[in-house]
């Protein structure tokens, strides 16, 4: 994919980032994948070439077979509905969760880290007591104690749990860079011209720590997939009857016994492809964004 990358002009750093990333094949692979998920989970809400998964097209716990169409290919569930569609509606709860939980996270550390790092003082020391306490409670029973304080089950508590617990690791590592860039020069020349403290921090500061965000979000989408899986395995997430691969999974419980391994299979090998992709998309972005590991 280098023809795409040569399309990329100026000389910015940016430009340069963007550049390396799509040289990167394994990058630019994982951006296909995650594309197709995206298309993928869009279709399943628009009713565009894929079916309702709640239809039942045969009998009941049919095995995979390539005779009948490709809604067979993962075989039926126990009310005989397609277990390869239920899977693909499921990549919409995962995409779901993971961009909004991220949309939640990744403005809260953003804004506390930065103010923590610019300000200092007694500011500095209550949002790093903040943080560090969070931190230190075990991720899971703090993300079921707020499932238990909404109340209720779903995809939208899910994605607000996740949401107001995974910001911690971001404040922390905001925090550090603004406290560097913060004594820089074109931070000191924008005093000096008499730049208030949000234009400082928020358009000066700010655009240079950027690389950061993008890196978080790919990490914390990863997070969210797995804890959503996580969470719904343990019946505090995603309510019954709704698409899930942690239903799927939790569902196979019952069927790997009975040797019914579909289920099971649909569900970890689109949650594998989802999870590698974000993965060696956030190492890609890493080395790309990154100003220190560029030579």
């Amino acid at each position: 994919m280098k023809f795409l990358a040569k399309r990329i002009k100026g000389n910015s750093l940016w430009s340069d980032a963007m550049r390396r990333l799509l040289s990167d094949r394994l990058a630019v692979a994982s951006l296909i994948i995650v594309f197709l998920f995206l298309v993928i989970s869009l279709m399943t809400q628009f009713g565009i070439g894929i079916d309702d998964w709640k239809v039942v097209i045969g009998a009941s716990r049919e095995a995979p077979t390539f005779a009948k169409g490709w809604k067979f290919w993962l075989g039926t569930d126990i009310f005989g509905r397609s277990m390869l569609l239920k899977a693909l509606h499921g990549s919409y709860t995962a995409l779901f969760i993971g961009v909004m939980s991220s949309v939640i996270s990744i403005p809260i550390g953003m804004v506390l880290g930065a103010i923590a790092g610019y300000f200092g003082g007694w500011i500095d020391e209550v949002i790093t007591w903040l943080y560090t306490t969070v931190s230190n409670i075990p991720e899971i029973l703090l993300l079921v104690a707020i499932s238990f304080a909404i109340g209720s089950k779903g995809i939208v508590a899910v994605t607000i749990a996740l949401g107001t617990t995974t910001w911690v690791s971001l404040a922390r590592l905001i925090r550090g860079e603004v406290i560097k860039h913060k004594s820089r020069d074109y931070v000191t020349a924008a005093e000096a011209i008499g730049g208030s403290h949000f234009r400082r921090l928020f358009i000066h500061i700010t655009p240079n720590v950027l690389h950061i965000l993008m890196i978080t979000f790919s990490l914390r989408f990863v997070t969210a997939i797995k804890s959503e899986v996580l969470l719904t395995y343990l019946g505090l997430g995603v309510r019954p009857g709704e698409a899930s691969w942690g239903l799927m999974i939790d569902d196979a419980k019952s069927e790997l016994v009975q040797g019914m391994w579909w289920g099971m299979a649909g569900a970890t090998i689109l949650m594998f492809l989802i999870v590698i992709a974000f993965s060696l998309l956030a190492d890609a972005m890493r080395d790309a964004f990154d100003p220190k590991l560029r030579t």
